[in-house]
């Protein structure tokens, strides 16, 4: 059951990106940006990272494909936190507004994989 709700929450975070990002994109939305907004990024990107890590790592050596599949959720957290910072950093660096939502779309793809790969190792495993 808890594999389900993860594979869904994935594929939920997927759509939502997804959609944002083509808003985005048609609204032509500018982002602003801030030395603060970075700063913020990059010590979340880190802290993300080092979650998924020690998720993976416990997981694997207690047995528990829960904890496994939940480093995964935080890893598309530290995902969409690096796809931002490259967003918002080519923006900052070039004025490229458009590159905040096309990193995003990376996001869609990583969420339908491994929200399709939770779904079917459910199923399987029931």
């Amino acid at each position: 059951m808890a594999l389900k709700l993860i594979g869904t929450a994935f594929l939920l975070l997927a759509a939502y990106v997804l959609a944002q990002s083509l808003w985005t994109l048609w609204a032509n939305v500018y982002p602003a940006t801030s030395p603060l907004s970075i700063a913020w990024l990059v010590a979340t990107l880190a802290a993300m990272l080092l979650l998924a890590w020690g998720k993976l790592v416990t997981g694997r050596q207690l047995g528990i494909p829960v904890l496994t599949a939940e480093a995964r959720v935080t890893l598309i957290d530290a995902a969409l936190a690096g796809a931002v910072l490259l967003g918002v950093g080519l923006n900052a660096l070039f004025g490229w507004w458009w590159a905040d939502p096309l990193a995003g779309l990376v996001i869609v793809y990583y969420g339908l994989k491994v929200g399709r790969a939770a779904w079917k190792h459910a199923l399987h495993n029931s």
